[in-house]
């Protein structure tokens, strides 16, 4: 979620706190809001506990990243040369050859997933090959298409 996005949600959260010191019922709010009567009875309870503040935005969500600004520059650059002048035979990188050339190179440690979410963050994607396997027959794939697929898909 973005800056105004939790901006947005704030000031609806600030609406409601005003509704709830008119007494405003749960459902009448959650319509006039647009938001669900879960998210009004949570609203409600922290209201009641620290008053208008306690619904003030916590900020981003997440941890903040563990790899400074610097590192993730160095890090695209890295990936930028290819795997194989890190040591790899082919080149391909893998969420696991990521994360050993971080581990290696900065000394922190990434699960795959984390890897994933870094590699998004500084701008890599995910990959398709542009490779077709050889054995390809796109005269029997047509026919497939044509004979076997309209009683697959019913």
């Amino acid at each position: 979620m973005n800056a105004a996005a939790r901006v947005r949600r704030e000031k609806v959260r600030i609406q409601a706190a005003s509704m709830f010191e008119r007494s405003v019922p749960t459902a009448q709010i959650a319509s006039e809001l647009r938001v669900s009567e879960k998210s009004v009875r949570l609203w409600r309870r922290r209201w009641t506990a620290g008053g208008t503040g306690a619904l003030a935005s916590a900020g981003p969500a997440g941890s903040d990243c563990k790899l400074s600004v610097e590192q993730r520059r160095q890090l695209a650059e890295m990936l930028d040369e290819g795997p194989i002048v890190h040591g790899w035979d082919d080149a391909r990188w893998t969420l696991a050859r990521a994360a050993e050339v971080i581990e290696r190179r900065f000394g922190v440690s990434y699960t795959l997933r984390g890897v994933s979410y870094l590699l998004h963050r500084i701008g890599y994607s995910q990959q398709v090959p542009t490779r077709r396997a050889i054995e390809r027959d796109p005269e029997a794939i047509a026919g497939w298409h044509r004979g076997r697929w309209p009683s697959v898909r019913g």
